[in-house]
């Protein structure tokens, strides 16, 4: 629910009137990291562990594993074989990304200096068509794109466009930007209707291709996205995947969350910046009617989801065992993703309270205090043989943990012409450009722990704007 306030001169404390009409746009925009600067309270301190410890755990993890010298393998900077699994690139480019909104609010020099080194390493390993991941390179330089169910060369490629897109934006350089734009024209090149026909074993490149069109305003990298959405459940074009990757039926046609968790929620997330985008009224009736069945019968308490340790993910309704559950990190993680941009999409305050519950339950528990030890499960219930862990041999949860709560930032206000919503409240100082000018807010709260919050409302100069709160 939303409460909507009228702003007419230069005010240094705002005192609101509520009405009891919610405030439902067509489409916000979040306000960017970079304009968002977290100051005190719960997140200020979470910000603080994930950058002197959570960030450095990950990346020396990254190099003891060899995720790094995998790309100075490849970019024959360096001799030696392929270490690790097939899908490890990703977790370095999360790391990247991480690094990227740490930088933002804290620019650090010697940190910088150093992701800007294995940058060098990840061109390098480029092949000169584009084609960019080091274990086919290593491995089976044959076969590239040639196991798109399982092969996870799609899924690597999206978290590289996300980790170049944040990184441009938070540094200004561009070189892992130019690597990703070359990788995305490659995939551009090899995909498409007359083309090879096929869709993403696990969800991610859609909504990087999202964020890559937004960053270079490219038309082609939206009409991919829109091309691998569309392939997905189509029999009649290309052998099917199956439900375990929502590959059952089209996309349009699905009204029920099926499958692995983290795939469901990367998709979902597609679906709904490309909706948002293009107004597509049946991709957004099938995703509305998704989310109704995953938050009124499918997901914990804590907002984790996905009970079921077989598939990684779903099974039928109201399945929700405490001791056994499996809630993955990421699949909380992609929850939140995806809750922020439905209500990016509408305004709607129960999308952003499904959001409020996953920051603050299912996704924090699964990194301790000190930031250097992970969950991968979240069972409800332990008979104390559950614990958190420095590293996993499939550390996805662990590095997608570094780059989420770096970037709570852009979760914190959104805006639309002349008006300005809040979605997650927590202290900090931001400064948005609405149609008719410049605003700068500073909020005050202890939140969670207290209600209370003050936000201060400053106008550059007298004009007329509405600030929606969130109840």
């Amino acid at each position: 629910m939303y409460c909507r306030v009228h702003f007419r001169a230069l005010i240094a404390m705002a005192v609101v009137g509520l009405t009891s009409r919610a405030a439902r746009p067509e489409s916000l925009t979040a306000v960017p990291f970079q304009d968002v600067h977290i100051t005190k309270g719960f997140w200020k301190q979470r910000l603080h562990t994930n950058r002197t410890a959570t960030v450095e755990a990950n990346l020396r993890q990254c190099e003891i594993t060899g995720r790094i010298r995998n790309f100075a393998i490849a970019g024959k900077l360096e001799e030696g074989k392929h270490k690790g699994l097939l899908f490890d690139d990703s977790d370095l480019y999360k790391v990247i990304e991480g690094i990227a909104y740490t930088l933002s609010s804290h620019r650090d020099a010697e940190l910088e200096k150093r992701t800007d080194a294995i940058i060098d390493k990840i061109a390098a390993a480029q092949q000169p068509d584009g084609y960019l991941n080091t274990y086919y390179t290593l491995v089976k330089p044959k076969n590239r794109w040639k196991n798109i169910q399982y092969g996870h060369e799609l899924y690597c490629a999206g978290h590289l466009l996300e980790a170049a897109v944040a990184y441009q934006q938070a540094t200004g350089k561009r070189k892992l930007l130019d690597v990703a734009i070359k990788l995305a024209d490659h995939i551009d090149r090899t995909f498409g209707p007359t083309k090879k026909v096929d869709t993403s074993g696990h969800e991610e490149i859609e909504l990087a291709l999202v964020k890559l069109y937004r960053a270079t305003k490219q038309e082609r990298y939206l009409q991919l996205a829109q091309f691998f959405l569309d392939m997905r459940g189509r029999k009649d074009k290309r052998r099917l995947f199956g439900e375990y990757a929502q590959d059952h039926k089209p996309i349009r046609e699905q009204n029920e969350v099926a499958g692995h968790a983290v795939r469901a929620m990367y998709l979902y997330c597609g679906m709904a910046d490309v909706a948002g985008l293009t107004g597509d009224k049946a991709l957004l009736s099938a995703i509305t009617n998704i989310w109704r069945d995953v938050v009124d019968r499918k997901m914990y308490v804590t907002g984790g989801i996905g009970p079921s340790a077989s598939n990684e993910g779903f099974t039928v309704p109201y399945d929700l065992p405490n001791d056994s559950a499996y809630a993955e990190t990421c699949a909380a993680i992609g929850m939140a993703l995806w809750n922020h941009r439905m209500f990016l999409m509408s305004g709607d305050g129960r999308y952003a309270d499904v959001l409020e519950r996953e920051v603050y339950n299912g996704l924090p528990s699964g990194v301790s205090l000190s930031g250097e030890r992970f969950f991968y499960v979240n069972p409800l219930g332990s008979v104390g043989r559950h614990h958190r862990v420095p590293w996993f041999d499939c550390s996805c949860c662990p590095t997608n943990i570094v780059r989420y709560i770096t970037g709570m930032g852009e979760r914190v206000w959104a805006q639309r012409d002349n008006a300005i919503w809040s979605v997650l409240y927590m202290g900090n100082k931001a400064t948005l450009a609405l149609k008719d000018g410049k605003v700068h807010l500073t909020e005050k709260t202890k939140y969670p722990w207290d209600g209370d919050i003050e936000i201060t409302v400053e106008p550059e100069k007298r004009f007329t704007f509405d600030v929606n709160l969130r109840i």
